[in-house]
């Protein structure tokens, strides 16, 4: 089996959401002896935003790529082959301002590409990114499950489903900025989700 591990936290070894993230990696491994890793901190190593060069580069064909162009279609390149041999993907997603952190959005663009994890039919857009499980572990100052202020749990199942990845679990860890009894509630609630998560 395949892991894609994927941390979008800045606070490095201070973050919640890829210590979250690790744990379901570790209890994966512990399920399936014969496991890849390939771990990608978008934090520590941020891809580059979608911008009009990265644009220009995208829309020019292969052959008339200039070498900055090609370089920099050849970053996202990497991350879709990444994508595309994983099994399982597990995503560390804090909470920043209401959203997804920046350093995610840049990895959704740059996974996104028309004719290669999605496609447009006579039926409309299909996914390309079948077959593959995905664990979204969330970490939350606050607690906003299930509520109107929780823009990231739509957004990612709505994105990520537009590529062929509809078999999202969610594992929340909330409250974690309440105090320590709310910090204890909100890990015991992750560690009840991932139970359930992984069936």
């Amino acid at each position: 089996m395949n892991i894609l591990q994927i941390h979008s936290s800045i606070r490095g070894t201070d973050s919640h959401s890829s210590r979250l993230a690790q744990n379901v990696v570790d209890r994966l491994r512990a399920r399936h002896l014969d496991t890849r890793v390939t771990l990608r901190d978008l934090g520590a190593q941020p891809h580059p935003a979608l911008d009009e060069n990265a644009l220009g580069a995208l829309f020019t064909p292969a052959a008339g790529r200039s070498a900055e162009q090609a370089a920099r279609v050849a970053l996202d390149d990497a991350l879709i082959a990444e994508v595309q041999a994983a099994d399982v993907l597990v995503l560390g997603v804090p909470m920043y301002n209401f959203a997804i952190p920046v350093q995610l959005k840049n990895w959704i663009d740059a996974i996104a590409r028309a004719g290669v994890t999605f496609r447009y039919t006579e039926n409309g857009p299909e996914g390309l990114l079948q077959g593959k499980t995905v664990y979204v572990a969330l970490a939350r100052g606050g607690l906003y499950r299930d509520g109107a202020a929780d823009t990231q749990v739509p957004y990612l199942r709505m994105v990520l489903g537009f590529l062929g990845l509809t078999d999202v679990r969610f594992i929340y860890a909330e409250g974690l900025n309440m105090g320590p009894e709310a910090v204890q509630r909100g890990l015991a609630t992750a560690e009840a989700d991932l139970a359930a998560a992984l069936g």
